[in-house]
């Protein structure tokens, strides 16, 4: 069996990849993150989305790259995992900055509840829109639908039904500033509607997609 050697291909994967992903990650928990040690970009719009829209987009991006590459089934079912695995880190995170002090469970938030959906939806829709095809035009089109439709129905939501402190900000935000409450409720999502579609395109240049079967 001939050797397998070491190259630069390798070295780049292997090592230099991952460092630059730690190094990014102290960027974002330093540098961005409003309640970090330092303000290097001095904005908190930029801050929301490199960190709280940042998560969301890993939390729907798998499940769309799933339904983009394998099938509608497959996005949903990581939807659910994703969205299940989100709302019971970020209910109880809130639970524990407000839930004591204002007797507020939000796990009981519907706002919050609705990631579950969201991961489903997004995951499936994005693979039944798509239907298994690699066209790159017909891949962003259903990336895009799905994270538009996904951000539109989580705006209405935390305007109409999350627990009143979070609902009392939506509305804040949407009355004082507009253009804001535009950026970071809609941006993120609709960059990971492009973004996605790019990097599961590449992926099927590689062959980097799960093994496609009859009847799905």
């Amino acid at each position: 069996m001939a050797e397998n050697k070491i190259n630069i291909s390798a070295i780049l994967t292997g090592i230099a990849i991952p460092l630059i992903l730690i190094l990014l990650i102290f960027v974002l928990a330093v540098y961005v993150n409003p309640g970090g040690s330092h303000t290097l970009l001095g904005a908190d719009v930029i801050a929301v989305i490199l960190t709280s829209g940042f998560a969301e987009m890993i939390i729907l991006g798998i499940p769309l790259v799933l339904g983009l590459l394998w099938n509608k089934w497959a996005g949903g079912a990581a939807g659910f995992i994703m969205g299940g695995m989100y709302y019971v880190a970020s209910a109880g995170h809130y639970n524990g900055l407000f839930g004591t002090m204002m007797g507020l469970n939000y796990y009981g938030d519907i706002s919050m509840l609705f990631w579950i959906v969201y991961g489903v939806v997004i995951g499936y829709m994005a693979g039944a829109l798509s239907n298994g095809s690699t066209n790159f035009k017909r891949m962003l089109g259903a990336g895009l639908t799905a994270s538009i439709i996904i951000s539109v129905i989580k705006a209405y939501l935390n305007v109409t039904v999350s627990l009143e402190i979070g609902r009392q900000m939506a509305i804040d935000s949407w009355a004082q500033d507009p253009v804001l409450a535009v950026v970071t409720n809609f941006v993120p999502l609709i960059a990971l509607g492009v973004i996605v579609p790019i990097l599961a395109k590449v992926m099927t240049w590689y062959g980097l997609q799960p093994q496609k079967h009859a009847g799905y």
